[in-house]
């Protein structure tokens, strides 16, 4: 039956947006639509130790995984989160499990906080009036320098946090050493940096306008004598500047497998031919244990609801990929910290949406809580609930382990737990 042409062009329009609709309605069952998780009851101090952790043995060998991760934290015969205002939440001064007390240690916002090298002051740059302050023992903030570095964007400090690599919105970077009060240029095109154990050494990528010039160079801690060690062109992106702490490579870099792997390489100075180890998903981050034997990473996949979970795996010499296991943790590599060798108090998210890792800007607004890990068994304790809503970034436990450090990602404020 041969239509008018106005009525097909009906027909073409209302069946476009039907396909729209569809499209969209499967685009949000499929990465927004919330996943209902019933939550686990955990008591205050009560260790976790999950039966049978997935392992693997050489590297490129894939394992088992499941889809379990910690819940939202609950506190003895309450079900779900326990408020602030709750009559059954009492706040503790000390960290046991439970609703803890949070002091606030400054009153602006910062960039760049860290342990100092001493294991117990906290430094960090002040956004307000450009300058880098410690914090002491006695809560007193003491300024590392007076001069002002304006519109900071980013800061890597190095092992000794003595110098930092600053950066700055127009792309601007430099070094400065605090200790002989010098500043010294690096160039534009250079990012991604990190600095040697010994702090004299920097990596980073040198990203040309043309791929073509684009490469993995290393030089002194103040740009001098730089050497392009490794051609990366159009995969910058995948390339991961980090000097290990036991100085085997200073880099790694990812391939992918399939949507749900990829296979992490390690980068060494003298283009040693390291093994490789297998990633069980996107969005990668990274840290190393303090002697660089080991990694801890997190990643994405459709296994895990496209939620970043964290994972643990040899990583060095002929032990690359050797006992890969997950913790069954939903939360990001980097709002964790090591405080041994095989203890890491991580931030975890109290809820996670489906699609987090693939977008983690859906995270900026959650609620933290503080978990310490067994790395070696899997086993994992509820350490405390901030007594207010943090989104925890810059993790840091001191050397003896009696207080904990973070900076709220929101205000950019840092705060102190009681852990003793």
């Amino acid at each position: 039956m041969n239509l008018p042409a106005k009525y097909k062009k009906i027909i073409l329009i209302v069946a476009f947006l039907g396909i729209v609709v569809l499209l969209g309605y499967l685009i949000y069952s499929f990465f927004f639509k919330p996943v209902t998780v019933t939550p686990p009851v955990t008591t205050p101090g009560e260790v976790t130790e999950p039966s049978g952790l997935p392992t693997a043995g050489e590297g490129g060998q894939q394992v088992s995984t499941t889809t379990g991760g910690v819940g939202i934290p609950t506190t003895p015969g309450v079900t779900g989160p326990v408020s602030p205002q709750s009559p059954q939440a009492a706040v503790s001064a000390v960290a046991q499990g439970g609703l803890t007390k949070v002091t606030a240690l400054n009153n602006t916002p910062s960039v760049g906080a860290i342990l100092s090298s001493n294991g117990k002051d906290v430094q960090y740059y002040n956004k307000t009036d450009g300058k880098f302050y410690k914090i002491d023992a006695n809560g007193e903030a003491v300024p590392l320098s007076d001069k002002v570095f304006h519109d900071v964007s980013a800061v890597t400090w190095a092992p000794n946090t003595s110098k930092a690599v600053l950066e700055y919105p127009d792309g601007s970077n430099i070094v400065y050493d605090f200790n002989s009060e010098r500043q010294f240029t690096l160039p534009k095109h250079w990012e991604g940096f990190d600095f040697s154990t010994d702090s004299n050494q920097l990596v980073s990528k040198s990203i040309g306008n043309d791929p073509d010039n684009r490469w993995l160079v290393v030089s002194n801690s103040d740009g001098s004598k730089a050497q392009a060690l490794e051609f990366i062109g159009e995969n910058a992106d995948k390339v991961i500047p980090s000097w290990s702490p036991n100085n085997q490579s200073i880099a790694m870099y990812t391939k992918g497998v399939d949507f749900n792997r990829q296979e992490l390489f390690f980068v060494g100075l003298n283009e040693e031919n390291f093994k490789s180890t297998i990633i069980e998903g996107r969005g990668i981050q990274t840290q190393w244990t303090d002697k660089g034997d080991r990694l801890l990473y997190s990643a994405y996949n459709n296994n895990s609801d496209l939620k970043p979970k964290l994972w643990i795996v040899n990583a060095q010499g002929d032990n690359i990929g050797v006992n890969r296991k997950s913790l069954e943790i939903n939360t990001w590599a980097n709002k964790c910290t090591f405080a041994s060798a095989n203890e890491v108090y991580c931030a975890v998210p109290d809820e996670l949406e489906r699609g987090a890792g693939l977008f983690p800007e859906m995270a900026d607004q959650t609620k933290d809580s503080l978990y310490k890990i067994n790395t070696a068994t899997g086993a994992r304790e509820l350490v405390a609930v901030p007594d207010g809503k943090y989104n925890i970034s810059s993790l840091m436990v001191t050397d003896n382990q009696n207080q904990l450090f973070f900076t709220d990602k929101t205000t950019g404020r840092i705060y102190k737990i009681d852990l003793e």
